[in-house]
């Protein structure tokens, strides 16, 4: 089978030798010799049509005719008419019969490229030629009967498409006998200077100027762009090189003069199609998921308050000694700092007259505000800094009482608060409601109505 691919790779111009692009094409050999619907996905530039063709030179049919078909380049109101053919005034300008591409290329291969852009009236006819070879010319009642073998192709990912509808799902698994994912450039480093050689080779000899060459760094810096426009883009780089390049032996400082994209690193982004397919419910979604995490948040929270109070409360714990923290060597330039530590230690420590430590150096030691004289212990009072932290019964009780707070983490019931708090805000007015929690106005009288809410 080795020597079946090497032969095919040479005689269709294919260059790499990447696992992921042989196994492609070690499926299609398999495939070519039944007449099984094949569906070949992969980003756009990666060589889709090439593997339709060696499909169909390859299988039975390869005396028949070819055609490839672009769908999303046909217009929705006459691809019907292109695919299928019409009669003699089915529609306005119809003034003749017309054979459709099914008729013509009976016994051959159709080649019917971005098949995710195609309407949905469209795919309920493709789907009768699949299962039954039965198509009806537009304004005819006659059926008729084509032996044609469907190759499909698509650069969407046709599952998402039919979970928004806008793909028929018994049509895809129809297509999709054999599926063939071609690997995008990024996704096969090791052929990408394979190819620029090639295209620069190529080019240069048609030109009959000499090729250029590339260092180890501007290789590297080829091999580490992300392609988006797959072998397409590569292609013209390539040309655009060779032309415009007075050295024929490139260093990675002349390449990213010349080509700055190659510097950049395209992260992940939401992209505008996924954004109109997923619509306002997906967006609900994720609103929802983000309830969820901020309730179990304020949850952890609060677990992490009571086992806070559950330490001091139940470990003899003390009160470093005062000066001990006033001895800390705050910069000379935070004197607010120091005088936050003291105020906070004599709020909630108790006694701290103990006899303060000189900053570091001859800066004079900051004024310390005096601690409280409700807080100061009386002269007879025998009670250290260094005394345990006591928790009386009454401090316990007020805690109990305050802090410890069974959550609702139900997601409708937040839901419905945030309707009613939006309503209130906004006096009543649903559109403007429905702007502020990012819903429509549709939606919301959904809403409303879901949860009986009484304006």
């Amino acid at each position: 089978m080795s020597t079946n691919i090497t032969s095919i790779k040479r005689r269709y111009g294919i260059v790499g030798r990447s696992p992921a692009l042989e196994n492609a094409l070690n499926t299609a050999m398999r495939v070519a010799g039944t007449d099984l619907s094949v569906l070949i996905t992969g980003e756009s530039g990666v060589g889709k049509e090439v593997v339709s063709r060696i499909i169909h030179d390859n299988s039975s049919r390869k005396h028949e005719g070819f055609i490839a078909i672009n769908c999303g380049a046909i217009p929705e109101g006459t691809i019907n008419s292109e695919l299928f053919g019409h009669v003699k005034g089915a529609f306005t300008n119809a003034i003749n019969d017309r054979k459709g591409y099914f008729e013509n290329y009976d016994g051959g291969t159709i080649f019917l490229d971005e098949i995710g852009e195609m309407p949905l009236e469209t795919q309920a006819y493709l789907l009768r030629v699949l299962e039954n070879g039965e198509f009806i010319r537009m304004g005819s009642n006659k059926v008729q009967r084509t032996n044609v073998r469907v190759v499909a192709a698509t650069n969407r990912k046709l599952m998402e498409r039919v979970e928004s509808g806008k793909f028929r799902e018994d049509l895809y698994y129809r297509l999709a006998t054999v599926p063939i994912e071609m690997p995008a450039l990024r996704e096969r480093p090791e052929d990408i200077y394979l190819l620029f050689r090639y295209f620069a080779n190529n080019f240069a000899e048609k030109q009959s100027i000499e090729p250029i060459q590339l260092d180890e760094e501007a290789r590297w810096l080829l091999e580490n762009y992300t392609w988006p426009g797959n072998i397409r883009e590569l292609k013209n780089v390539a040309e655009q090189l060779s032309i415009l390049s007075e050295k024929r032996e490139m260093t990675a400082v002349d390449l990213a003069e010349m080509m700055p994209k190659l510097l950049k690193r395209n992260l992940p982004a939401i992209r505008q199609e996924d954004q109109d397919e997923g619509g306002s419910g997906s967006t609900m979604q994720e609103r929802e998921i983000l309830y969820k995490v901020l309730f179990d948040m304020k949850a952890d929270l609060n677990d992490l308050k009571g086992l806070i109070f559950e330490l001091i409360r139940s470990n003899d714990l003390r009160v470093p000694d005062m000066g001990r923290i006033q001895a800390l060597q705050l910069p000379g330039n935070y004197p607010a700092a120091a005088a936050e530590i003291d105020r906070f230690a004599n709020n909630n420590l108790g006694n701290f007259d103990a006899p303060r430590a000189a900053p570091p150096g001859n800066a004079a030691p900051p004024n310390y505000p005096p601690a409280p004289a409700h807080r100061r212990p009386a002269a007879d009072d025998n009670s250290s800094v260094n005394d345990p932290i006591i928790v009386d019964q009454d401090m316990q009780r007020a805690y109990d009482e305050s802090e410890v707070v069974e959550e609702d983490l139900s997601l409708a019931n937040a839901e419905k608060e945030l309707i009613i708090k939006a309503l209130r805000k906004h006096n009543g007015r649903r559109k403007e409601a429905a702007a502020e929690l990012g819903i429509s106005e549709r939606t919301l009288y959904r809403k409303i109505k879901e949860y009986e809410i009484t304006e």
